[in-house]
């Protein structure tokens, strides 16, 4: 019986979607649209359930079940075109805006959240009522083309109002848990308005951006240069961005003909993107992050962004349409160059678990006749691609699964976007062409996307790729309500919650992937070692999480170990396993393991790169008689 909202619609949605042509892009388009819809139906759904978790959470954290929450809150899906109705509200009329901000993570997170206000003149305060720094960023016309364009064609309403500025400030939020933010009018001062400096390409200038130990410094005259600067580490590189695109292939007429489409890369020239020099570079400074924004041309636009107390670099890239006039199908790609010397060799992520050695131009198990020399050595990347000499480890991080490479030593090469007008005669029957419409108003597809960089000292970059790596994968999830400037909510109200005990938080080297509830009140949990053998001379170590502080206030009657897809127990899979003889081996196939959990200690451990699964049973009349 369905008892009320749930995620089993977006559960079903998901899975569909692991169809091998919705994971490539590969579908006809009437599919992707099947998809797409069945997707926002149990997105829709899944909201509803958690903005009233929330709000029982926030009303109580009482164990007692929650029937009827008063609160209401709201999420914001687009919010990455600046589109946020919960927060775009008028805030003069004695009302505050509330912000209860959600960490998936089991590790405490300090961040920093943008949000879109449509007035400049207002203040933040953090779950103690304490006012914190903030700072308003102005909207680059760049998104309001966006947001006006991409609101109509998914709602079919144009915004009634547009934002003026973003309004970013750091939180800090618990394992498992939620810390509360209220943006009001100001009283006084309010938050910090970003200092606005505009640099023409003709005047030779050099300017610096950062206020930690990052810093980078740019030179107008060579727009596509910037100079990578860690004074904690002493690491100092220099570092150019630039843009390029493939002609699709097109072998209508030729002997052979084979389509560059949407299963085939097939590049049939490469054309670097020049940037537009008559466009002012513009430069955001201020408390908490600074930005530098520059239009490479018509229908390519980057912000490169430093945050405060953060010693990676994030890149936003908008991308499209994708001009066709031409008749000629394109794929965009940016590259990413240092003057390192790295022998051929680059490293990709498998599943976003181990990374991979790759060698241009080479492969192991065979002597590869190199025909494609790009299309052959690209690889799906899904949590990100690093390059290593002797000396630094340059390491690059992806918010999506995209294809990427390294096709010369000292660079990493992305794939942003892709609009091709043959079909490639592998099945899909159609051109990857994707439009969306307004009216009579059709246009290719705009990308929107973030990739991250970062550079090391050798052996010290697999930290921030696998903490950060997390970060990208599980964003803080923002719930808006409104409240009385009369209310006190952060009495009335629990302001910062945590679901695992206050003293606890899980090892640096482990997550969780699942926790899930089941029939009965059973619980199915999936711990992961983020580490490979040797690859952090600190984290790659087995690891140990302690179930008693994972579930505080709950007695553990049974943990029950499973298979991975928790479909049989641990122990009558490995009775049933075949023992696989492995041609070349000595025979010698000693993998490390967590061992056996202790009915007493309930302490699970983790080898490096181990998964581990468990159905935990609680005792809920212990639980009851307690409260």
């Amino acid at each position: 019986m369905n008892s009320g909202p749930n995620t089993d619609s977006l559960a079903d949605a998901l899975a569909i979607a692991q169809h091998h042509d919705a994971v490539t892009g590969t579908e006809k388009q009437h599919v992707a649209n099947d998809y797409s819809k069945r997707l926002s139906i149990g997105y829709n759904e899944a909201e509803e359930l958690v903005s009233s978790s929330l709000a029982c959470l926030v009303e109580s954290t009482l164990l007692t079940r929650c029937q009827n929450p008063v609160t209401k809150f709201k999420q914001c899906p687009l919010l990455n075109i600046s589109y946020c109705p919960a927060s775009e509200v008028d805030l003069v009329q004695g009302k505050s805006l509330v912000i209860v901000v959600y960490n998936a993570l089991g590790w405490k997170r300090n961040e920093v959240i943008r949000i879109p206000v449509i007035d400049g003149n207002v203040t933040v305060h953090d779950s103690n009522g304490k006012e914190i720094e903030s700072q308003l960023l102005p909207q680059a016309e760049v998104y309001v083309d966006l947001r006006n364009y991409y609101v109509k064609a998914y709602l079919g309403q144009t915004p009634p109002k547009t934002p003026k500025y973003w309004l970013a400030f750091t939180v800090s939020v618990p394992p498992l848990g939620f810390s509360t933010y209220t943006v009001s009018t100001a009283k006084r001062t309010g938050s910090t308005r970003s200092s606005i400096h505009t640099y023409q390409s003709s005047e030779k200038s050099r300017f610096e951006v950062g206020q930690g130990n990052l810093k980078l410094i740019f030179s107008t005259d060579q727009e596509k240069y910037t100079n990578y600067v860690n004074i904690r580490s002493s690491v100092e590189e220099q570092v150019e961005l630039s843009y390029l695109y493939y002609s699709g292939y097109n072998g209508t007429n030729q002997k052979d003909p084979q389509n560059s489409g949407a299963y085939i890369f097939r590049p049939n020239g490469t054309y670097p993107i020049n940037h537009e020099r008559q466009v002012p570079v513009t430069v955001l400074h201020g408390p908490v992050l600074d930005e530098v924004h520059q239009r490479i041309n018509p229908w390519i636009y980057q912000i490169t962004r430093l945050h405060k107390g953060k010693e990676h670099v994030e890149v936003e890239f908008i991308v499209g349409p994708i001009p066709i006039e031409d008749g000629i199908g394109k794929e965009v790609a940016t590259q990413i160059s240092t003057t390192m010397e790295t022998n051929k060799t680059f490293y990709t992520d498998s599943n976003g678990r181990d990374f991979i050695k790759r060698i241009r131009d080479y492969r192991t198990d065979w002597d590869l006749e190199v025909n494609q020399p790009i299309a052959g050595n690209y690889y799906p990347i899904n949590l990100g691609i690093y390059i290593k000499d002797n000396r630094t480890e340059f390491s690059v991080l992806v918010d999506r699964s995209i294809g990427g490479s390294s096709l010369e030593d000292g660079q990493i090469e992305l794939m942003v976007h892709r609009r091709l007008l043959l079909d490639d005669s592998r099945g899909v029957a159609e051109a990857l062409n994707e439009t969306d419409c307004v009216a009579d108003d059709c246009r290719g597809l705009t990308v929107q996307g973030k990739y991250y960089y970062r550079i090391d000292p050798l052996g010290e970059g697999a930290k921030w790729r696998r903490t950060f790596g997390q970060e990208i994968y599980s964003p803080l999830l923002l719930a808006f309500s409104e409240k009385d400037d009369k209310d006190d909510w952060m009495n009335s109200h629990v302001p910062t919650f945590s679901g695992i005990d206050s003293s606890y938080t899980l090892p640096d080297n482990v997550v969780i992937i699942t926790l899930q509830e089941l029939d009965n009140g059973e619980v199915l949990l999936r711990l992961a070692h983020l580490y490979e053998i040797e690859e952090d001379k600190d984290l790659s170590v087995m690891a140990s999480v302690e179930l008693k502080k994972l579930f505080p206030g709950k007695k553990i009657k049974e943990v029950k170990e499973m298979n991975l897809s928790a479909n049989q127990e641990r122990t009558e899979m490995e009775r049933k396993k075949l023992a696989w003889k492995i041609e070349g081996s000595s025979g010698n196939g000693f993998v490390s393991r967590g061992g056996p959990v202790d009915p007493k200690e309930l302490d699970v451990e983790l080898a490096p790169m181990e998964i581990r699964t468990f159905i935990i049973y609680f005792d809920y009349n212990h639980l009851f008689e307690s409260l």
